[in-house]
């Protein structure tokens, strides 16, 4: 069986993007466009690895993080913080 990354992003642009390349890589892909959305998931079937925006509705990826680590079942679970968030001049 393929890993299984779970996408969290709201920004659907970028989860066609995300999710193109890593099914082109051979693994199994699951979105979240919310916070709420991404725990839920990540209690009912842990993925092997969370692709995780740092601003998502609901509850913030910041959020999302904390709530995963204080869980045992997913204190250890593999976790990249994503940000589109760029710098004014």
């Amino acid at each position: 069986m393929n890993p299984r990354i779970l996408i969290v992003e709201d920004e659907a642009a970028l989860v066609t993007l995300l999710r193109y390349n890593l099914e082109r890589e051979g693994y199994t892909v699951a979105e979240a466009a919310n916070g709420e959305d991404a725990l839920m998931m990540c209690r009912e079937a842990p993925p092997d690895l969370v692709l995780l925006d740092w601003m998502v509705p609901l509850v913030s990826g910041v959020e999302v993080c904390r709530r995963l680590r204080r869980a045992p079942e997913t204190r250890a679970l593999p976790i990249i913080m994503l940000t589109a968030r760029g710098e004014e001049d």
